[in-house]
């Protein structure tokens, strides 16, 4: 794909910061554009996801038009939206932006201020179907495929999620402790990440006394809500000679979805649209599982991240259980290393993003203490579950 991405930035990350979501979406901004090499004045795009949506609170609450009226700047284009393959498919069409000539630099940014927005009540404060969330409950309405779930009380990802996982469970014999491997080594990377919001050290016992939320899915099998905004700038490859250093290439992407858009009603329960985006992104390059060396792979729930080992080809079709048990294998000095900033389950709920600005971070040699070692040179992010999922193959330019 004719598309590099020549810096990223990243706000601060805490929970309940009580910040105004356009100003930690401002200072990752500047501090993307400053890590670009470029000045706001070359900037002339913008993509987002999902925009300035303000239900559920604390999802977004900023948008393409909030961005560029704070930093005046002028585009040449813009998107944002909720349909889209995934989190990432903002990103990946800020590249097709950028490879039909429409923008030369796109700043593409997810904000989230969940943690601030659930204050002391808990996640169910910010749920669908939830007073908070829908400005009382008697005057609430749902259609699409929640009316459905919500009457009986299933009204979070971590119902449906936990459905899937489930039914892994049930054909593959996959365990809750090769699960709580994932867990374990998203906290034991996050020790290293300054900005992760749980860094004290968790074994697979704490893994396992820890409450259930949704079964088989326990309180570590699920993302963290946090406040902090994340931006990726996504450049045409000519512009390489304006940049503070070499960018990271968009080797090939992956946005395909071909079962029903449904989180119930998929055709295969033990896999999601993931199968379908990733089979897309190997066809597009002549890289294969074998070339990666860091895998970033969503994790809003551990199951997520065991369904992207499975459709990227890194184990076969129900071996992902055996393939993280123990966490040899996924662990920082392993074969292959997983979500090596922490991921969401420690790291923070950044939605997607964060797991391209680690990825970016470790081709580059940035990544502090937590770095993998031998100049990593390939990486894959992806992001998004359910009938949702976009990825992108990255590759060191020299």
């Amino acid at each position: 794909m004719d598309a590099v991405i020549s810096g990223v930035g990243q706000s601060q990350v805490g929970r309940r910061i009580d910040r105004d979501p356009l100003d930690l979406t401002v200072d990752a901004t500047l501090a993307a554009v400053e890590d670009a090499g470029l000045t706001l004045a070359d900037i002339d795009g913008i993509a987002t996801y999902p925009g300035g949506i303000d239900n559920p609170p604390g999802f977004s609450g900023v948008g393409v038009t909030e961005l560029q009226d704070a930093l005046r700047l002028d585009l040449n284009w813009f998107a944002g939206g909720m349909e889209s393959p995934g989190q990432l498919g903002s990103v990946i069409n800020a590249c097709l932006a950028v490879a039909c000539g429409l923008a030369r630099h796109v700043v593409c940014f997810r904000t989230v201020w969940e943690a601030t927005a659930q204050g002391s009540k808990g996640r169910s404060a910010v749920m669908p179907g939830s007073g908070a969330a829908a400005g009382g409950a008697s005057s609430f309405r749902v259609g699409s495929f929640m009316q459905w779930t919500l009457p009986f009380g299933a009204p979070s990802a971590a119902n449906w999620i936990g459905m899937m996982a489930q039914r892994h469970f049930h054909e593959f014999g996959t365990t809750r402790e090769q699960l709580g491997a994932i867990a374990v080594n998203a906290r034991r990377n996050a020790g290293r990440n300054p900005k992760a919001i749980y860094r004290d050290p968790m074994s697979l016992d704490d893994y396992l006394a820890a409450r259930m939320i949704s079964s088989p899915l326990c309180l570590f099998d699920c993302d963290v809500p946090a406040d902090g905004s994340t931006v990726v700038i996504v450049s045409a490859p000519e512009t390489v000679a304006d940049l503070r250093r070499p960018p990271v290439r968009v080797e090939s992407v992956g946005t395909a979805i071909h079962g029903r858009p449904s989180w119930d009603q998929w055709d295969d329960l033990t896999t999601m649209a993931l199968r379908d985006a990733a089979a897309m992104m190997w066809q597009r390059t002549d890289l294969t599982p074998d070339d990666v060396d860091v895998a970033e792979l969503y994790d809003g729930f551990s199951f997520i991240t065991l369904c992207w080992l499975e459709a990227l080809g890194f184990c076969g079709k129900g071996e992902g259980g055996p393939f993280v048990e123990g966490g040899g294998r996924i662990a920082l000095d392993g074969p292959l290393p997983l979500n090596t900033h922490g991921g969401q389950l420690s790291g923070g709920r950044l939605h997607g993003y964060g797991f391209l600005h680690e990825a970016c971070l470790q081709l580059w040699g940035e990544a502090g203490d937590r770095q993998v070692a031998g100049d990593p040179e390939v990486a894959v992010a992806a992001a998004g579950g359910g009938p949702l999922g976009g990825c992108l193959l990255l590759t060191k330019e020299r």
